[in-house]
């Protein structure tokens, strides 16, 4: 990490390169770049950090960036993916202590998913850097939550490096139902919130949504140049299925089909930009899962040919223009894949309501369940504004 090795550089330089699209960041920096902002503010304190892959200043990985500045880190939080990003969605993490700098590595996404007080024991400040993409069910802000918890418990200073919302230039779907929280729904907040990680995070500490109303001692670093009207081009891939613009910007549409028997594509070379399965009428396409190691190792529908729709060459000025979620996709599926069972129990833990799953099956047209949603998006949108760093973005008409 201090040194990383040849193999690791170029193994870097290509996941940079093949996730570049023909987006101009316009100057974007984002708090992690901003070093003369956080780098005085550490030094004499110990420091955890919540940190994975994504934790880039330039190119620099984080932790390398404060060793060389003498901070002192004491202890690393990983979230699902792990600290490099090369474990499967919903593969557990175990800790262990990195080699290359003999900091204890805590997996916040295996045996427990909040830190215990006593992982915080002698620490000063938590830092968290973290490319989140804007959307519920995504579970870093989940375990920024967890992590959020624990220092208001222990009294241990909270630091958010703030990073562009990719998904930010709009908000949309249902507010989630407390009765369906989960580690993929933890807050009263829609599918997708149109908030960056530091903003949302305002709003968790001063909303009270922390247990017991507690607030943490939070502290942010801003990005600059950054509105919410940016489309901002994501460095690195998030997570291992998410590996390109497209898929993050089809992803608040089609994470929903998780939540069903279909597959989004996982164990494929273009995952959540494909819906199909193996018994679907009406396809335009074929593909067959396979393994693939660090990112779906045993994926739905493994060595089966499933027929599906290619949203590949789906227009990009559509999802970025008319920017909301396409339920044209969820109700076609329904209707042209005949098996039993069509949802799990999992989707209403993504949908963050019972609705939705009643509305599909009933043939609820799109306009209608969309005009359910509003009266409390617009609630959402009014507390939403208090806690906005960036200007906001322009309205966008959508379509059904």
């Amino acid at each position: 990490m201090r040194h990383l090795t040849a193999v690791s550089l170029l193994i870097l330089i290509g996941i940079v390169s093949c996730f570049s699209q023909s987006f101009d960041r316009k100057g974007i920096i984002t708090g992690s770049e901003r070093t003369g902002f956080y780098i005085p503010k550490l030094e004499d304190k110990s420091v955890a950090l919540v940190a994975n892959h994504t934790s880039l200043v330039d190119s620099v990985h984080l932790v390398d960036t404060l060793l060389s500045r003498g901070i002192q880190i004491k202890k690393i939080f990983s979230p699902e993916h792990g600290f490099r990003g090369d474990a499967g969605a919903g593969e557990g993490v175990k800790s262990y202590r990195d080699e290359k700098t003999g900091l204890p590595v805590v997996s916040l996404y295996g045996d427990k998913k909040k830190p215990d007080p006593d992982d915080l024991e002698g620490v000063d400040v938590v830092v968290f850097d973290i490319q989140d993409v804007g959307v519920r069910f995504y579970t870093y802000i989940s375990t920024m939550h967890y992590v959020m918890e624990t220092c208001a418990e222990t009294g241990t200073e909270f630091m958010v490096l703030d990073r562009p919302n990719p998904n930010g230039f709009y908000v949309d779907g249902p507010i989630l139902d407390t009765q369906y929280r989960s580690f993929v729904g933890m807050h009263r907040i829609p599918i997708v919130h149109g908030m960056t990680i530091a903003e949302l995070a305002r709003m968790i500490n001063q909303e009270g949504w922390l247990e017991d109303g507690k607030k943490c001692d939070y502290e942010w670093v801003s990005c600059k140049n950054y509105t919410h009207d940016s489309l901002y081009e994501l460095p690195v891939k998030p997570s291992p299925n998410l590996p390109n613009m497209r898929s993050i910007y089809l992803y608040p549409s089609l994470c929903l089909f998780e939540g069903t028997i279909m597959s989004v594509g996982r164990g494929t070379d273009f995952p959540f930009q494909v819906f199909g399965h193996p018994d679907m009428k009406n396809a335009e396409m074929e593909f067959t899962p396979r393994s693939i190691p660090g990112a779906s190792t045993n994926p739905k529908y493994k060595g089966q040919h499933c027929g599906g729709i290619d949203l590949r060459d789906y227009p990009l000025d559509s999802l970025l223009n008319e920017p909301h979620i396409r339920l044209k996709w969820l109700k076609f599926a329904y209707k042209n894949t005949p098996v039993a069972d069509f949802f799990t129990s999992y989707f209403k833990k993504l949908s963050g309501n019972h609705t939705l799953l009643k509305q599909i099956k009933n043939g609820t047209p799109a306009i209608e369940i969309r005009a359910g949603w509003q009266k409390e998006l617009e609630q959402f949108m009014e507390m939403r504004e208090k806690y906005l760093f960036y200007k906001d973005f322009t309205r966008k008409g959508t379509e059904n």
